[in-house]
């Protein structure tokens, strides 16, 4: 299984007007049949130790600034991982969130061909402010 870097090819208008940073990963599969929310809740529903650690590490320190955590209270909506679903096709799933620093948007699209499926994903985010830069600049 190879995951390989793409020009994003997504309608940055349509998903995220504005967005100053777009990156697209794909990966292509033989004999899987997979719509785009199950795709996405393969990449994204369940997470290494790891990275919930760092999301700890992340709402901890970003706490003090008023920004949104992913340990706090939600009214009951559809969410993969942490993410809301912003919208849903079989061939598209979109989350992501706005936020006073930034917003988000995660694009998990599925293309099939005979017995091959492509699934990518794409990252959108728009920055609001000088915070939402520098959190964008220590994530990448």
């Amino acid at each position: 299984m190879k995951v390989e870097e793409i020009p994003p090819q997504v309608d940055p208008t349509a998903l995220l007007a504005g967005a100053q940073f777009m990156d697209a990963y794909r990966l292509e599969l033989e004999n899987a049949a997979l719509d785009a929310r199950q795709a996405a809740e393969r990449m994204m529903a369940r997470a290494p130790r790891w990275v919930d650690l760092l999301l700890v590490l992340r709402n901890v320190i970003v706490a003090p600034f008023g920004l949104k955590t992913s340990g706090g209270a939600r009214a009951p909506r559809d969410i993969i991982g942490i993410f809301p679903v912003v919208s849903e096709t079989p061939e598209r799933l979109v989350a992501g969130f706005n936020d006073r620093h930034l917003d988000f948007r995660v694009v998990v699209d599925i293309a099939t061909a005979g017995r091959h499926q492509s699934v990518t994903a794409t990252t959108l985010v728009l920055t609001h402010n000088r915070l939402g830069r520098t959190y964008l600049k220590v994530i990448m």
